[in-house]
């Protein structure tokens, strides 16, 4: 007979690390490759989920980050006090958004900027 175990205790969950990239965006592929990270080569359905949720992660937090430096970068160029500043309209026409956008994310990357940047 065995004795019983203690109980577990629930172990605090850590934050999930980006999956790692096997190339550097914009690397030259051959253009006759149709593979994306190898995933269309894993036979294994636990891995090729456990792989696809990494890439997805890690694409979602680039964007996240992506979007906190163009809110830092529409903030900086709209500045009052550059004299070279750009007004929202020419921001949109730039970044390809609407004008209203472009006041949005300026504001937002002014409060990131007095927070101390984007997220690490």
């Amino acid at each position: 007979m065995t004795e019983p175990q203690p109980a577990e205790r629930p172990r605090a969950e850590r934050p999930r690390r980006p999956a790692a990239l096997l190339f550097e965006p914009g690397t030259h592929v051959e253009e006759d490759s149709d593979r994306f990270f190898e995933l269309e080569s894993m036979d294994d359905p636990r891995q090729l989920l456990k792989r696809a949720t990494e890439l997805a992660e890690a694409f979602r937090t680039a964007a996240e980050r992506a979007t906190d430096f163009q809110a830092m970068a529409a903030a900086q160029l709209t500045d009052p006090r550059r004299f070279d500043r750009l007004t929202f309209a020419d921001l949109a026409e730039q970044a390809g958004w609407t004008e209203e956008y472009a006041r949005r994310m300026a504001e937002y990357g002014e409060t990131l900027m007095k927070g101390g940047g984007a997220t690490p």
